[in-house]
């Protein structure tokens, strides 16, 4: 495992190359030096706690992930804030999946709960997302009040 310097040198030099930016455009969006930059990138110094935010502002990713998030141990980059990815699951014969653990901390979900399925089939872009069905109830009523409303002017 990584130690933190090196973790938030890792991160920042990948995500500086993820979104294009020369470390000169990196100093002057966050009101440093290029030198400061580079001794971030290169493991020679720390950012402040405000320069840590604004880089993690700039790269759009939580405070936490640029300071912590090890992706040698991940096995992926950093992701952008309030994604995730958490793993790959198998789809049993009768169409059953296992959600796994940290997915399911996070949301909050236990045995019992209702998700609702919903599913694009654009060529090159398909895909299935699952929803809380509470909060797809709190969207979808949300959006037929407006309809309602609209259709009542």
């Amino acid at each position: 495992m990584n130690d933190a310097r090196s973790n938030i040198a890792v991160n920042l030099r990948f995500l500086r190359s993820q979104h294009k930016l020369t470390q000169e455009e990196v100093a002057e969006r966050i009101g440093v030096t290029r030198q400061a930059v580079a001794k971030w990138e290169s493991g020679d110094s720390l950012p402040d706690i405000v320069n840590c935010q604004a880089l993690a502002d700039l790269y759009n990713v939580s405070l936490d992930d640029l300071v912590r998030y090890d992706a040698e141990e991940q096995g992926i980059p950093i992701p952008p804030k309030h994604k995730h990815l958490f793993g790959v699951v198998t789809i049993g014969e009768r169409g059953q999946i296992v959600l796994p653990k940290k997915a399911r901390d996070t949301f909050g979900l236990q045995a019992g709960d209702s998700l609702v399925v919903l599913g694009d089939t654009s060529p090159g872009h398909s895909g299935i997302a699952l929803i809380k069905s509470e909060t797809f109830l709190q969207m979808t009523g949300f959006a037929m009040e407006r309809i309602l409303e609209k259709q009542g002017e």
